[in-house]
């Protein structure tokens, strides 16, 4: 079962490349700002709980779909870009297994324990 969410997650990620691929955006800005939501651990510096809910709030896939039909309907790229790096960061996260975290720790996802195993 792990291998077949790995995979469904790798391939919503090679959709986020796919869309990228169609705004007017030269092709090295996708990665270059693919590692920008984890600026969200941060929060980490204050402590575990606002560093899991900083790290949550940003990895959410809802966000970074909402941000780009946002864009989508307010016909800007930025925003759509934006969700997109949202949207394929978190899935590319989740193939890696490093999945929403729980305020306890920051090894402990609700994929797996980072490093367990």
């Amino acid at each position: 079962m792990k291998t077949l969410l790995k995979l469904e997650e790798l391939f919503i990620f090679g959709l986020s490349i796919f869309f990228f691929s169609k705004l007017g955006f030269a092709w090295w800005v996708y990665p270059a700002l693919l590692f920008t939501p984890d600026l969200s651990m941060l929060g980490y510096l204050v402590n575990t709980q606002v560093g899991a809910m900083t790290y949550n709030f940003i990895h959410f896939k809802a966000l970074g779909i909402s941000i780009f039909v946002a864009g989508v309907f307010l016909a800007s790229q930025p925003l759509q870009l934006a969700g997109l790096i949202l949207f394929g960061h978190s899935s590319m996260d989740r193939v890696l297994g490093y999945g929403l975290k729980y305020p306890d720790a920051f090894k402990h996802t609700h994929l797996e324990t980072i490093g367990a195993g």
